[in-house]
């Protein structure tokens, strides 16, 4: 695998937790957004940030990322932008 098929975490659920900083939808922090985005990121930082990220989500988010995530990986996009695109196709 190279550093260019790690997907991004997002799930397009970008609302941040005043109280912690961290993304409703993904669990990033802003640093860890800037990170992603930053061409020099290392797989391996990706790979760990993505293990912080599962423990940083609990009950229905962590539910809710982890099936979505799955469907980005297997779709190329988040659950949301799926449904999205479904109810303006009908």
């Amino acid at each position: 695998m190279t550093e260019n098929n790690i997907i991004n975490p997002c799930i397009s659920v970008c609302k941040t937790d005043p109280l912690t900083g961290f993304c409703y939808g993904c669990g990033r922090s802003f640093d860890d957004k800037k990170m992603w985005k930053d061409s020099e990121t290392s797989q391996t930082w990706k790979e760990n940030n993505l293990l912080t990220l599962n423990q940083r989500l609990t009950g229905w988010q962590q539910e809710a990322f982890e099936k979505s995530y799955a469907n980005k990986l297997e779709t190329g996009v988040s659950l949301i932008n799926q449904k999205l695109k479904e109810s303006k196709d009908s």
